[in-house]
């Protein structure tokens, strides 16, 4: 992992003495709360429904024990003992008090950890691939690059009042673990004729009110001309991007607006200028970062612990089958711990799992965790002999959830329990879908199936790329519920399609289990995932199902 030099821990706390100044003033009523607002957003610090909400950057979703339990212990000290693990790999406290929040940050910088640009009209925290460093699937590890990126977007002085937020996203695999084509900029690793690894570069995808696949702009760029080409697209869109209007101000609609082709030539012409001005990062600043992402020192012991508890525990072999993925090293294994338990609030971890998580990382991960985009946790490097006792260990703690991936593995934004945006609720949605196909004991047989629910159009909950997804909307003062099929975020990245009128709050399962029973009717094999069989039959059985069925319940009341 990246460790602060003296100049990124100087940088911090200088930025936490100075929030903490504006506190005080915020306090004391030398500030409005309309003056406070810009310092505070600078600072992740946001106004929620009911308190304020404080969202810490974990950059490309990496952490380690220490961080982990630090931030269970502000959770414990600070908060209501649990912490929200969010689509951006961020985490958020939802209850801080004002004057305790530079304390949070201080404490937050003792192990080398910020909230800086969590929010604002700026580069936002980086994400990667969850599996960086670890997939088999990999050409390079994502994260050498995520943190040169850090280092160059924190507090660039050109890049603090773009048009909108900007998002930058990057993944070092073929398949595509890190939703790239819905970011302001998207990043694939891929090689060239002669083998050299180097980036894809993908711009104007996002979801919110106007969802769009995101464009590629360079098949192939050199690893060497990365920033100045990412300076290049920052310029065209601080320059050409709309501020008139908010709702239209992301980079998709510049490039949607102007067109892909022009687009490319504009931030060609700028990369042109910028590459014959731009000064390369020290040699030994790139050499120090890359060697800080060096493959831990593996135990390749071979063991037959891991095939002996899958043969004689079903429920660990269940585990097995769908949290754990197969590493680089044979001898390792991946272990996606699934903060979704049927029931529970998605995403949200207490202090106490966090510390068991710190704990099984130290023990058995060589120190590392991962927060996914899909709001979950991962053991990167886990040796497969060791499986089985990290398994007994999460079962202790509420954790062993074998879910990744199935029916009841929701990404839900907080939704109007917590968000002054939200239009309705998200949280109680995701744990009725949850607990309803838990009882029918369907999930296994459903297999592959990612529901994405967001509580209002800004899409928070990734919906409109969920395989189903769920947007929450208020209609004359009730909630109300639309659907999307055919959501992907993956590679193959796709909008789900509206299939019509939305449903109200009681009438939005009947929906769902008639979609999940139209799709085992009506796919070829059980291997047939629910993608796939929605691409090869359409919209319209499904539409039919949930329409037909919400028109016999309305009869029938």
């Amino acid at each position: 992992m990246y460790a602060y030099d003296d100049f990124d821990a100087d940088f911090v706390r200088a930025r936490v003495a100075e929030f903490r100044e504006q506190v005080n003033r915020r306090i004391d009523g030398s500030l409005t709360e309309d003056e406070f607002k810009p310092l505070r957003l600078k600072n992740g610090l946001y106004l929620q429904l009911h308190a304020y909400m404080l969202r810490v950057a974990i950059p490309y979703g990496t952490l380690n024990s220490r961080q982990m339990r630090q931030l269970a212990m502000i959770a414990e000290r600070w908060d209501k003992g649990y912490g929200h693990f969010t689509t951006r790999q961020n985490v958020q406290f939802n209850w801080p008090k004002l004057k305790d929040v530079p304390d949070i940050l201080d404490a937050l910088a003792d192990v080398e950890m910020h909230a800086i640009q969590t929010s604002g009209n700026c580069i936002r925290n980086v994400t990667a691939d969850h599996f960086a460093g670890a997939a088999a699937d990999e050409i390079e590890d994502p994260r050498p690059t995520a943190e040169l990126l850090r280092q160059w977007s924190t507090d660039h002085p050109e890049f603090q009042y773009l048009p909108r937020k900007f998002k930058i996203a990057i993944t070092g695999s073929p398949n595509d673990r890190a939703v790239t084509k819905a970011h302001d900029i998207g990043l694939r690793m891929v090689r060239n004729e002669a083998g050299e690894p180097g980036y894809e570069v993908i711009v104007g995808g996002g979801l919110g009110r106007t969802p769009m696949i995101g464009k590629t702009v360079r098949d192939f760029l050199p690893k060497a001309d990365l920033l100045p080409y990412l300076e290049a697209i920052l310029r065209v869109y601080n320059l050409a991007g709309r501020r008139d209007n908010k709702y239209k101000a992301r980079i998709k609609i510049l490039v949607h607006e102007t067109g892909t082709e022009e687009i490319r030539a504009m931030i060609e012409e700028a990369f042109a200028e910028q590459k014959a001005l731009f000064q390369a990062p020290p040699a030994d600043l790139v050499a120090r970062i890359e060697a800080a992402f060096a493959p831990p020192d593996f135990d390749n012991t071979q063991s037959l612990a891991f095939d002996r508890a899958q043969a004689d525990d079903p429920v660990f072999r269940s585990f097995v089958e769908t949290n754990v993925t197969e590493h680089r090293n044979p001898a390792y294994g991946i272990v996606s711990v699934s903060l979704k338990p049927v029931g529970g609030t998605p995403g949200d971890a207490t202090a106490d799992q966090m510390r068991v998580l710190a704990d099984l990382a130290e023990r058995y991960g060589h120190d590392e965790l991962r927060v996914s985009h899909e709001q979950n946790i991962i053991l990167p490097h886990v040796r497969k002999a060791d499986i089985p006792a990290v398994h007994a260990e999460l079962k202790k703690a509420g954790l062993a959830t074998a879910n990744i991936g199935l029916i009841s593995d929701i990404i839900a934004c907080p939704g109007m329990d917590y968000c002054a945006l939200a239009t309705a609720r998200s949280i109680p949605i995701a744990q009725e879908i949850a607990t309803h196909f838990d009882a029918l004991k369907l999930e296994r047989d459903i297999g592959p199936m990612k529901i994405k629910i967001s509580g209002c159009i800004n899409a928070c909950g990734h919906h409109h790329v969920g395989h189903i997804g769920i947007l929450g909307l208020d209609k004359a003062g009730v909630e109300n519920y639309q659907i999307t099929l055919g959501g992907d975020s993956t590679e193959t990245a796709t909008i789900g399609e509206r299939t019509g009128p939305g449903f109200a709050a009681e009438d939005l399962i009947p929906a769902i289990e008639a979609i999940v029973e139209t799709y085992l009717d009506l796919r070829h094999t059980a291997d047939e995932t629910f993608l796939d069989a929605y691409r090869r039959l359409g919209a319209r059985p499904f539409k039919d199902a949930i329409y037909h069925e919400h028109r016999d319940n309305a009869r029938a009341a």
